[in-house]
């Protein structure tokens, strides 16, 4: 477990999330629901287990996974925390206030990890992403949904943009590939192109061992 919030030097970062929680769901939920149900087809269903929703945001995932597991839903946002509750009351979940950077739980916690919409928004990505493979058991898989660039592509208006996105909103300019060095001990078990002519992929990973 880590001392040290990184969200925490990012204050900017904190504020705009605050503002925008009464309207997130009305500008993303509709865009991105059949994705999110399409990603989360991952996690099983023939027997409950432990799965960690980090950055779960206003909860927009909840309805849409599988009522049989055990879920700790965390995110950095009070006030976004306080939106996906309400989503939360016919499940078997656990709100945590805390940083996907820095996550306030032991090692190989939890068999699976859904990871949707907030590897490409954190200053950290590489953080958060090994992070999350610090959470997983051997053999636990990690469920993730983002806009990546490739490798070698150059995208000018993405990265011109990306500049001020990043203060305040999201990244635009990560490249998956080189997040994954960071998480030696996972290896990619599907990925697939969703939205945006690929720029938003459908990841699964898993956890050797």
């Amino acid at each position: 477990m880590h001392p040290h919030q990184p969200y925490s030097q990012h204050p900017l970062l904190r504020l705009s999330y605050s503002l925008a929680a009464p309207v997130y769901d009305v500008l993303i939920e509709r865009a991105m629901r059949e994705f999110r149900r399409q990603s989360l087809r991952a996690l099983p269903t023939n027997s409950g287990k432990r799965v960690l929703i980090s950055g779960a945001g206003t909860g927009l995932d909840l309805p849409l996974l599988p009522a049989l597991h055990r879920y700790t839903a965390l995110d950095f946002n009070r006030a976004m925390l306080t939106h996906a509750i309400p989503r939360g009351k016919d499940m078997n979940v656990e709100f945590v206030l805390g940083d996907c950077m820095a996550l306030p739980f032991a090692d190989g916690q939890f068999d699976h990890v859904v990871l949707h919409l907030i590897v490409a928004v954190v200053p950290e990505p590489e953080r958060c992403l090994s992070e999350a493979a610090r959470m997983l058991k051997p053999g636990g898989t990690i469920i993730l949904f983002d806009k990546f660039l490739h490798p070698q592509q150059h995208a000018p208006i993405r990265r011109m943009f990306n500049t001020l996105t990043r203060r305040f909103a999201t990244r635009m300019d990560v490249v998956f590939e080189e997040v994954l060095r960071a998480a030696p001990d996972l290896e990619i078990v599907s990925d697939i192109p969703m939205l945006a002519n690929g720029w938003f992929r459908g990841i699964v990973l898993r956890k050797s061992g």
